[in-house]
């Protein structure tokens, strides 16, 4: 039976050069720009080496941002993770660097998973994230990583993740089969989130009708795509979070096993139980020092929550926990 890897989501810099109107880290705000101490991401690491030989566990450590290719630390402690520590690297990119051999050369070394960010056909993508040529980039260095892959037997998992809004929605299943075309082998999605930009989201967030249309889409498309080999994630607890969201209701989690196969780290060094409870359940990895302090999170985050229910829990949008990268049971709900 293959061991359940435990994914560490960390996001290591705040700053990127797109200007997508719906995220926190659009270039044109005014704000600052926090990134991870390398000197503790490589103190960190070395740790959830120890903890994976402890426990014959793999560890998918996941660079995330912001723009974490852009990120000067980020090349090296790759190599040092990857071939020192010989923990799985995987990173979220908007792709703007990917048409670079020296990126493509370095991704097709070092890392299992590479996911980037494509959000509907290519003007209407370069024209959201406020580059042009931006798709085309993209598509370049994809097609160049798969055949790279062909070529040699190895290579990252190549995914694209698909920000859904209502403009763009038509376009995901003929988005989809030009991913495909690419070379792309995933594929996962995420709505429109309202969090970061308020502003943005009223007159762009799912509306019920054109989920329930995504519904109908999915099970054709999904199969579409498995006949060219490539794998649309996701199913039905997944696409019941997005419903719920687009009827404006809430989706509380009685129990979502924190810290079992997933932790989040933030560029402060608070590791969390996903990315909506850093200030209610961090924990500074500065005071995190042995395997047994890491193989205690668990059980720590367990009791964290029974003792203060955050408030994301009780509208929970944490995409994992809903099965977005696998077909799992759907986790305990509470009444709505």
């Amino acid at each position: 039976m293959k061991t359940e890897p435990l994914v560490v989501v960390w996001r290591v810099t705040e700053r990127c050069n797109l200007q997508c109107p719906f995220c926190a880290y659009d270039r044109r705000l005014a704000k600052p720009r926090r990134e991870a101490d390398p000197a503790e991401i490589r103190r960190f690491a070395a740790l959830l080496s120890q903890w994976s030989a402890t426990t014959g566990r793999p560890v998918l450590l996941s660079w995330l941002g912001g723009e974490p290719l852009l990120w000067r630390p980020l090349a090296e402690l790759t190599r040092a993770c990857h071939h020192e520590l010989q923990l799985q690297i995987s990173t979220t990119t908007n792709g703007s660097t990917l048409h670079r051999p020296e990126v493509q050369a370095h991704l097709h070394e070092h890392y299992a998973e590479l996911t980037v960010s494509v959000d509907g056909p290519a003007a209407m993508h370069d024209a959201l994230r406020g580059c042009a040529g931006l798709s085309d980039r993209i598509r370049d260095g994809v097609r160049a990583l798969a055949a790279r892959k062909r070529h040699t037997g190895h290579g990252p998992l190549l995914r694209a993740n698909v920000v859904l809004m209502r403009a763009s929605l038509p376009d995901f299943p003929g988005l989809c089969s030009t991913l495909a075309d690419w070379g792309i082998e995933e594929i996962t999605c995420n709505q429109l989130g309202g969090l970061d930009r308020p502003e943005f989201y009223p007159a762009n967030r799912l509306l019920p009708d054109r989920v329930r249309w995504l519904e109908e889409q999915w099970p054709a498309l999904e199969s579409s795509l498995a006949c060219r080999g490539v794998r649309l994630l996701g199913g039905a607890a997944y696409l019941h979070r997005l419903t719920l969201t687009a009827q404006g209701r809430r989706l509380p989690v009685a129990d979502c096993l924190p810290g079992r196969t997933f932790w989040f780290v933030d560029e402060k060094g608070r590791l969390a139980p996903c990315s909506f409870t850093p200030q209610d359940y961090g924990v500074p990895i500065s005071n995190l020092r042995t395997a047994g302090d890491l193989l205690a999170l668990p059980e720590r985050f367990t009791l964290a929550r029974a003792c203060h229910r955050a408030v994301a829990c009780e509208d929970c949008h944490s995409t994992q926990v809903f099965a977005k990268f696998s077909r799992s049971p759907a986790p305990a709900l509470l009444p709505a």
